[in-house]
């Protein structure tokens, strides 16, 4: 081995160590140098590549795999990466070609099976994805992506009693975990227990799952608390069944019940299938001040009707889930005796206050300071159309009528396939699904008629 190669070793052992220290700038640094030495090191190129991949840099990261398999072909871990890039690229033809030569070389490894289960179930051919996620479980039932993918499938299906299970292989409530040390709730009686239930997910996984508190409450539970992110604790304080609402800036004290859990595995420890969702709407509530307040800017005598067209953009599937400008939904413009009003907070609030021609709205969102704010309006307005965002799960919790809109590529499991409907919030949320292959158009025009029909009707009245 000749004296650079020796050096370009040494430099990308140390950048590993960087690597796993979290310390990705020295890392990136210690790789580029090595390929300076050896520009053939193909581990190197690999490692920068998933660096490159992180930072956002796809061309370049791209090139960093593609270079790296050219060198050592018979590395499965390179061509995981390559295809796992190339999925989340929606590439998916050429991703799976990738990921299925990853196979090829390692049969026996679940990460592969693990992978190509996504990119199938990306593609709607659920049963094979189905069955590379159980290969993935079988080969190493230690393995927590593949199961928490074949999760998503199930729970997406309705096989709840198997899905809830899997759910658990998620990791997003580790830190949970890690803060409290009383017991965790399994199940266990709750006759005069205290719980307290933490958070977990986003404000809509929230609003979703909070309604579990009412559900230990029937159980028998004497004191239950729960824990939410800041935008949402005055909204929680209304909440059927609990006591106590904090806030993960509060000081939460790490004991002092006798149970914590987090609020997705309450599911499974209440036994929820299809049929017994817990859905006593509404199990939050607007103030009735703030609703007056916003009611009072609103144009009288005409029906209102509330827009929320983006989520909150740090969601892996929001580039699908959001439509990518308010001018998408000008058609609804056309629709005779509609007022508008903008629920939007964060992203496409400067929008509101300039809508496209022919959808003149009154824009709310960005005098909103939470989501009891966000609650106030909704309750002023006659129907909420949404995309999957938390405002539907509000509008929902609220008992107000909601149409949401959904994309075709990755719904979201919580929407279930095939439905116009939601038993999570029953005759109170109607779906309306982009056709296979995707597009928002039809998606509007459904809703614009209906939005006619459903004028009309109100009308007549």
């Amino acid at each position: 081995m000749s004296a650079d190669h020796s050096r370009a070793d040494a430099l990308f052992f140390d950048g590993n160590r960087h690597l796993e220290g979290g310390r990705a700038a020295e890392a990136e640094g210690c790789f580029r140098q090595a390929l300076t030495l050896a520009p053939d090191h193909a581990e190197a190129l690999a490692n920068l590549g998933l660096l490159r991949e992180q930072a956002g840099a796809l061309v370049e990261a791209e090139d960093c795999y593609r270079r790296a398999i050219a060198l050592q072909p018979e590395c499965a871990r390179m061509h995981l990466n390559l295809g796992a890039l190339l999925t989340s690229q929606r590439r998916l033809v050429e991703a799976e070609s990738v990921l299925r030569q990853a196979i090829r070389l390692e049969p026996e490894a679940a990460a592969g099976w693990s992978n190509l289960g996504v990119l199938l179930t990306c593609q709607q051919r659920e049963a094979e994805a189905e069955a590379c996620c159980r290969k993935a479980v079988a080969l190493d039932g230690g393995y927590a992506k593949a199961r928490y993918n074949l999760s998503y499938l199930l729970l997406r299906q309705g096989r709840f009693e198997e899905g809830w299970e899997c759910l658990e292989a998620r990791e997003w409530y580790r830190a949970l975990t890690r803060h409290f040390t009383c017991a965790r709730w399994r199940g266990e009686a709750l006759a005069g227990k205290s719980v307290v239930i933490g958070f977990e997910g986003g404000h809509g996984d929230m609003i979703q799952f909070c309604r579990y508190a009412a559900v230990l409450k029937d159980l028998g539970a004497a004191w239950i608390s729960v824990v939410c992110q800041p935008g949402l604790k005055a909204l929680f304080g209304t909440l059927s069944g609990a006591a106590e609402v904090l806030s993960w800036e509060d000081e939460v004290p790490a004991s002092g019940w006798d149970y914590w859990t987090p609020p997705m595995s309450l599911p499974l420890y209440c036994r929820t299938r299809l049929h017994t969702i817990p859905a006593p709407i509404p199990y939050l509530k607007a103030d009735p001040v703030r609703a007056a307040r916003w009611s009072a800017l609103l144009p009288p005598a005409t029906l209102r009707v509330g827009l929320a067209w983006k989520g909150n953009p740090r969601f892996h599937n929001d580039e699908e889930r959001s439509l990518p400008s308010l001018d998408l939904l000008a058609p609804l413009g056309g629709v005779a005796g509609i007022s508008f009003v903008s629920l939007q907070k964060g992203p496409g609030e400067e929008e509101a206050r300039q809508p496209p021609p022919g959808l003149p709205m009154v824009a709310l969102g960005h005098l909103f300071d939470d989501f009891a704010d966000t609650a106030a309006a909704v309750a002023s307005v006659d129907l909420v159309i949404s995309v999957d965002s938390a405002v539907a799960h509000l509008a929902g919790a609220l008992d107000k009528p909601c149409w949401v809109l959904l994309a075709d590529y990755l719904t979201d499991w919580r929407w279930l396939t095939g439905r116009e409907d939601s038993p999570w919030y029953p005759e109170r949320l109607r779906l309306f699904r982009q056709p296979p292959g995707g597009g928002w158009p039809p998606v509007i025009a459904a809703v614009a008629e209906a939005l006619k029909q459903w004028s009309q009707a109100r009308g007549a009245e």
